[in-house]
């Protein structure tokens, strides 16, 4: 027969399975505050049975549940490096995939002035928002960056030096529609890719 230590234990075994998916640190917190509510409960109504109190608490399911709801939507902060607030996503990931994608089109439909200038302005801003979101890795950030920002960039710098300039026609044409769809591959592939 299982002692109420060992029904803790297992309660908070399960808990602890079931909030896998939380960061480390906000799954601790979350294990702590359980197993106090628990010690406090048995302090206060020692004569009421383990299993009573675990019922109380409810499924474990269900709290890992609304534990991971509740660090998605910021409502219960979850703590990074030194004891600083996680930052949470105030940009919607999709305004930096948009800023980026649509820069070129922007240049392509105004090919005078503003249009270079609002297109170059469009992808810094979308790779700093980028750079700056919560909604991918690291590693994610930096190979959108490279391929939505400067490798666009890059080819199409090179079409607009070669010998016939920006007004080249149809090899400026193919390289703006072949950086186009660069960018919108790797918009939708960040798009897929992104953290709820």
């Amino acid at each position: 027969m299982k002692t109420s230590a060992d029904r803790v234990l297992d309660y908070l075994s399960t808990v602890e399975r079931e909030a896998s998916t939380l960061p480390a640190d906000r799954r601790g917190e979350l294990l702590a505050d359980l197993a106090e509510h628990i010690e406090v409960t048995r302090t206060e109504r020692p004569d009421t049975p383990i299993g009573e109190i675990l019922a109380e608490l409810g499924d474990p399911r269900t709290i890992a549940a609304t534990a991971l709801a509740e660090t998605e939507n910021g409502a219960a902060p979850a703590r990074s490096g030194a004891g600083a607030p996680a930052r949470s996503g105030k940009v919607h990931p999709l305004v930096p995939l948009l800023m980026l994608t649509l820069s070129l089109p922007f240049v392509m439909v105004f090919p005078d002035h503003p249009g270079p200038l609002f297109g170059v302005l469009f992808r810094i801003a979308g790779a700093v928002l980028l750079c700056t979101s919560v909604h991918w890795t690291a590693a994610r950030k930096t190979t959108g960056v490279l391929l939505a920002a400067v490798l666009p960039s890059a080819v199409m710098a090179t079409a607009n030096l070669s010998d016939g300039g920006p007004s080249a026609g149809t090899p400026a044409l193919l390289a703006n529609l072949a950086a186009l769809a660069l960018m919108a591959g790797t918009a939708a592939w960040l798009w897929r890719n992104r953290r709820a």
